[in-house]
C-alpha cells in the first residue's frame, strides 16, 4: 500500500471489508438474510469460524427484527456490549437499552444473595418487565456472562408466568461454562435464539448481532 490508499472513509472500509469476507468465505451455505448477520459477526471479530459455528434458531432473525420494530427493551450483560450497539440506528424504533450490572438494586441483591452481578441483573431485569401484566418479553444479549445466561434459563424454567424472551443472543466467551451455557440455551426449548458452538464469543459479536438485526429492520421499513 502506498500514498493515501489507507485514508478511507468508514463506509468505504466497511464495504471493502464485506467484499473481502464474501470472497474469502466462498460457498458458505447461509441464506442471504442469515449471511448478512453472520458476515457482520465475522467483520467484528475477523474470525471465519462464525460461518461454521453460529446457530440461528428457526425464525430468530424475523423475531429479532419484529422485537426491535415493536420497541422492545434490550438488556445487555455488560456495558461493553451496550456501548457496541449502534444507538443511532435503533433510535427510530424507540427501544430502551439497559445494562443493569451497576444498578444499585443489582449490587445490593448480589451482595445479599451471593449471586454474581450478572445473575442478579437478570433477576432485576425480569422484575422490571413483570409477569402476566406485561407479557411482551425482552431481547437479552449475553457476550461475557455465562452465569447470566444460565440464570435467565433457570428463572424461565422455574416460573412459567415470566414473559418469554423475544430473542436471546447467547454468545458468552470464555473457558468456564461459556460453551455449556450455549448448549443449555440450544436445549432450553426457547423459540428464538442466536448462539454459537464452542468457547468463542464476546461483547463485540453480541453487539454486532443487534447491529445486524437493526440494519435489516431499517431496510425492511424503508423498502
Amino acid at each position: 500500500m502506498t500514498g493515501d490508499e489507507w485514508k478511507l472513509k468508514p463506509e468505504e472500509i466497511e464495504a471493502k471489508s464485506f467484499s473481502i469476507i464474501d470472497a474469502e468465505a466462498g460457498d458458505h451455505g447461509w441464506d442471504p438474510r442469515s449471511w448478512r448477520l453472520v458476515r457482520r459477526l465475522i467483520h467484528a471479530s475477523a474470525d471465519f469460524d462464525y460461518a461454521r459455528d453460529l446457530v440461528i434458531s428457526p425464525g430468530a432473525i424475523e423475531a429479532g427484527i419484529k422485537a426491535l420494530n415493536d420497541g422492545s427493551i434490550v438488556f445487555t450483560d455488560t456495558n461493553m456490549a451496550l456501548s457496541g450497539i449502534n444507538l443511532r440506528r435503533l433510535g427510530d424504533f424507540g427501544n430502551t437499552m439497559a445494562c443493569l450490572v451497576g444498578d444499585v438494586r443489582v449490587v445490593s441483591l448480589a451482595a445479599k444473595s451471593g449471586m454474581t452481578r450478572s445473575m442478579a441483573a437478570v433477576d432485576v431485569g425480569l422484575s422490571s418487565i413483570g409477569h402476566q401484566d406485561r407479557p411482551e418479553g425482552a431481547i437479552w444479549v449475553f457476550g461475557n456472562a455465562p452465569t447470566g445466561l444460565f440464570r435467565l434459563l433457570e428463572r424461565l424454567g422455574e416460573d412459567p408466568r415470566l414473559p418469554v424472551p423475544r430473542l436471546v443472543v447467547g454468545l458468552p466467551v470464555g473457558f468456564v461454562n461459556a460453551e455449556e451455557s450455549k448448549i443449555a440455551l440450544m436445549g432450553s426449548g426457547l423459540p428464538h435464539f442466536i448462539t454459537n458452538r464452542g468457547r468463542k464469543g464476546g461483547s463485540n459479536v453480541a453487539a454486532a448481532t443487534i447491529n445486524a438485526l437493526s440494519a435489516l429492520a431499517r431496510e425492511g421499513n424503508e423498502g
